[in-house]
């Protein structure tokens, strides 16, 4: 079988350069590329589909060849804080899992008194990007999908802000074995989502190594924290104190697309956009709601998780979407290495690009 074009999967100089970006600059090369000009229009072409394979997650495994991508890619994703990943052929990097995506723009506000920091302080207010996508080749109603919503956090809201700035990233998704969820409107997006691997079928034996790698560079891969944004702002040594757990809704008064067989980028540009019209008309909201009470029961491949006292504390809130090349090929969203104390950057579990044991 011929070899993937993966691109540039591991950490590169320019990953390690990283000293933030621009919001301004990120939406542009968003713009740049869109795989339709104006959504919906007379003449422009379906959302492409880029497949999730055993050989895309496998590719470079086994000893004596080249390095197993995937396994570079998950540790990059924990190493680098970078918004775009360009790569030497500044054609960007092929996302193994997660490929079909489409970012939205936006902003975020906390509007409830908590007792955590940062950014999820009372009053905090900031510029947006998140990528939904499905994991993994599935994108439309009616099929088995895991849909998701990562974001990236600006410390500002001017949207022409001059300086670069680093950004705070999460990660949240439904059930990472798939779920039957029609709308999006019904979808729960959580850090710290189950897994009913059962449901993946056919496609067990890739959602099984892709557990086994996440494992392998890190701790928790179920499970991603929250301190990027806990400690965004925060001065160099002032402790941080972000929730344990957050989830992701979207706010009842949203409108409910209609559509069999609709695929998930053509739902969500309906939420904002006009069909042919290149004016955004409409707002999509997310509500956020935290809580410091949860727990885990089961396997790896069929854990379960509850919860207690969820309570809203702001918005997530899009006015404006692209599903375009560069959201797919080039933006990159930082995930969060486990934390045996989530507040404590000492017990990190990835230090200087290598995983490290702790004695517990």
């Amino acid at each position: 079988m011929a070899k993937l074009d993966l691109g540039t999967q591991g950490m590169t100089d320019e990953d390690r350069a990283y000293a933030g970006s621009r919001f301004s600059e990120v939406i542009q090369v968003l713009f740049e590329n869109p795989y339709q000009r104006v959504w919906g229009a007379p003449g422009e072409p379906p959302f492409p589909a880029h497949e999730v394979t055993f050989e895309g997650i496998t590719q470079g495994i086994l000893p004596g060849g080249p390095p197993h991508a995937f396994q570079e890619a998950s540790a990059r994703a924990l190493d680098s804080g970078s918004d775009l990943r360009w790569g030497v052929n500044r054609k960007g990097f092929r996302r193994i899992v997660h490929p079909n995506g489409l970012c939205l723009i936006g902003g975020w506000q906390i509007t409830a008194e908590t007792p955590y920091t940062g950014y999820f302080a009372k009053g905090s207010r900031a510029l947006a990007i998140g990528r939904y996508s499905t994991c993994c080749t599935e994108t439309r109603r009616g099929q088995t999908r895991s849909l998701s919503l990562v974001g990236k956090i600006y410390p500002t809201t001017d949207p022409n802000h001059a300086t670069p700035l680093r950004t705070a990233n999460f990660m949240t998704q439904q059930d990472i074995g798939g779920d039957d969820t029609e709308f999006i409107n019904d979808a729960v997006l959580r850090n710290a989502p189950d897994t009913t691997a059962a449901r993946r079928a056919g496609a067990l034996p890739t959602l099984l190594v892709t557990g086994l790698v996440f494992n392998h560079v890190d701790k928790q891969p179920s499970i991603r924290q929250l301190y990027q944004i806990s400690e965004l702002g925060l001065a160099p040594g002032q402790p941080g104190k972000a929730p344990a757990f957050m989830q992701l809704l979207v706010a009842p008064d949203q409108p409910r697309i209609a559509g069999d067989g609709i695929d998930f980028r053509d739902e969500l540009m309906a939420q904002i956009f006009d069909k042919g019209d290149p004016t955004p008309k409409r707002t999509l909201t997310f509500n956020i709601e935290v809580t410091d009470d949860g727990e885990t029961t089961g396997t790896a491949v069929n854990e379960r998780r509850t919860f207690k006292n969820w309570r809203q504390i702001g918005t997530l809130t899009f006015d404006n979407a692209v599903a375009s090349y560069n959201s797919d090929f080039v933006i990159h969203f930082h995930h969060p290495t486990w934390r045996e104390d989530r507040n404590d950057p000492a017990t990190a579990t990835r230090v200087n690009e290598r995983k490290v044991e702790r004695s517990s």
